[in-house]
């Protein structure tokens, strides 16, 4: 197997699909405009600064989904792909991702955002295959704030794509080549794990990371 691994976020998206969700909830009336955003910009802070504590955040991002429930939330979710995702997919993204699998390799986006945010996008870019933060639903299908499983986040990535390969009886020594493109030093653990890793619209440490070690950098939204 030949393998092609993406992040989402600021990576194949210009921009952040769970912080951007934590805007529309307010948007479609579900929260209160400022208490909403400041927990939204505190927790992606904590993102970016590497501190987050991944279990809290799920609480408070699915808070709004699991009081709607699951027919309001989907049918919220089909306009959030039209308003805000589905302009925001850049050309250069979806060729990318369609030179991997012109290439025959197995396309797999690994995100740390949940999959009721992420599998619409995902198809979107025509990507069957999904590693995200797994949420645990209650028998009605609503989350719970809870995460199921291990969560696809820093060094979860690693433990996720492992679970991924052993489900089709395969581990590390069978993939022939993997490549990684992510924007985050959360990924780390994950790119120093592939074949190729790529620092695709860096943020700062991991640009400077990448140009220590010398890894391939992508600006693709240049």
């Amino acid at each position: 197997m030949r393998l092609a691994l993406f992040d989402l976020d600021h990576t194949l998206l210009p921009l952040d699909s769970d912080y951007a969700w934590g805007d529309f909830v307010v948007t479609l009336g579900w929260r209160a405009a400022e208490a909403q955003t400041h927990a939204n910009d505190y927790f992606y802070e904590q993102y970016k600064a590497g501190t987050l504590d991944i279990h809290e955040y799920i609480r408070f991002s699915v808070d709004a989904v699991r009081e709607r429930g699951v027919a309001a939330a989907e049918a919220a979710h089909r306009r959030f792909m039209r308003e805000v995702i589905e302009p925001a997919i850049r050309p250069q993204a979806r060729k990318l991702v369609r030179a991997h699998q012109q290439a025959g390799d197995e396309v797999v986006i690994v995100t740390a955002t949940n999959e009721f945010v992420t599998r619409p996008i995902a198809r979107a870019f025509g990507v069957d295959e999904l590693i995200a933060i797994e949420l645990e639903r209650d028998a009605q299908g609503n989350p719970t704030g809870l995460i199921r499983g291990t969560p696809s986040f820093r060094e979860g990535k690693v433990a996720r794509v492992e679970q991924w390969l052993s489900a089709r009886g395969l581990d590390w020594s069978r993939v022939v080549h993997s490549t990684f493109y992510s924007d985050s030093v959360n990924d780390l653990p994950l790119m120093e794990k592939v074949h190729e890793p790529v620092a695709t619209n860096p943020d700062a440490r991991l640009q400077a990371i990448a140009v220590e070690r010398g890894w391939r950098i992508l600006n693709l939204f240049e």
